[in-house]
């Protein structure tokens, strides 16, 4: 990119952080910081390309006096976690909205081929979820308790042992980054690859219904984590991939920021799910209103806090005069 590209595409912004910084009063702390992030990219990519310059010499002392406003106004905020959950979160959703709908794509059509694998091979479903839990199942369904396997374990060994293998599952999503965005695509195809043969399998047996309101009870919350841990690794694997104006390393690095934030924020949620594995999904014998209840529930959840919320906190943001006054205002 030629300086002068650079200069006219990055220019508003750059006047936007002097003014910040020229205004009298205090300013918002995780604002500057932020900023902080962006003008040092900016500097690393400057010095790359286009050493010895007064674009360097400018973006330098205004990362100074940047550096210099973090810790005169340093402080930690009180309820800093609720802050993330509540604010920082959410925003973030709103950036990786491209990033989680490539993910459901990936899932929701491998889910698709392993249904219809499933359908035309016999043996499918033996390869992917193994000989011994299919004659197991099918030993529980000629028993009429098809939802068996959840009532082996008592009700906290199980919320234990799920909570920490979905864990394991989303963070080996988020890794496999490592590798590019691709290799998270992998493990998103194969986990969708089970998901379809899975419920196909009691399909074929007539117990569809039943598995549907038994196992989407915790599978609402836990397959759609799934698939924001695989936008987490897109994320940070794009950043390898296409690091735009960026150096590939400084896009690598922001990109597993962003995932990394997105995969902490999941971790709640994840832990949920298995609570509604180990002590929900097991009783078979409550009513079906009530099973039916709890994944609507769960869907309710997820249309407000990863789509609803953030849409409208953006929305909002947007038409305030800057990050700092909205955060004045919430506090």
């Amino acid at each position: 990119m030629r300086e002068i590209v650079f200069i006219s595409k990055n220019a508003p912004k750059w006047k936007e952080f002097e003014s910040v910084l020229n205004r009298t009063g205090k300013s918002d702390p995780d604002a500057v910081a932020d900023m902080f992030i962006q003008l040092t990219d900016d500097l690393a990519y400057a010095r790359t390309y286009y050493p010895g310059t007064e674009t360097v010499h400018y973006l330098n002392t205004l990362a100074l006096r940047t550096h210099q406003q973090i810790y005169k106004t340093k402080r930690e905020r009180r309820g800093r976690l609720m802050m993330f959950f509540k604010y920082e979160l959410p925003l973030e959703f709103v950036k990786s909205r491209k990033a989680i709908a490539i993910s459901a794509s990936i899932f929701l059509a491998f889910t698709l081929i392993g249904a219809l694998s499933a359908a035309n091979d016999e043996t499918f479903v033996r390869l992917i979820l193994g000989d011994e839990y299919v004659d197991m199942t099918i030993d529980n369904i000629e028993k009429g308790d098809a939802m068996a396997v959840y009532k082996h374990d008592d009700q906290m060994t199980m919320f234990v042992y799920i909570a920490y293998n979905n864990l394991r599952v989303a963070a080996m999503i988020y890794f496999f980054s490592l590798f590019t965005s691709f290799g998270t695509g992998l493990i998103l195809m194969y986990n969708g690859v089970m998901l379809g043969s899975f419920q196909y399998f009691f399909y074929k047996y007539n117990m569809l219904y039943e598995s549907v309101i038994s196992i989407w009870i915790h599978g609402t919350i836990e397959i759609f984590a799934i698939i924001v841990a695989g936008a987490a690794g897109i994320i940070m694997g794009n950043g390898w991939l296409f690091p735009g104006t960026y150096s590939r390393g400084l896009a690598f690095r922001n990109g597993a920021l962003r995932g990394a934030k997105i995969l902490l924020g999941l971790t709640p949620f994840i832990i949920f799910a298995a609570f509604l594995e180990g002590f929900a999904t097991r009783h078979t014998e409550w009513h079906d209103a009530i099973r039916i209840g709890i994944i609507v529930l769960s869907l309710a959840l997820i249309v407000f806090y990863f789509f609803w919320y953030p849409a409208k906190l953006n929305k909002r943001l947007k038409t305030d005069e800057d990050f700092s006054d909205f955060y004045k205002k919430l506090e």
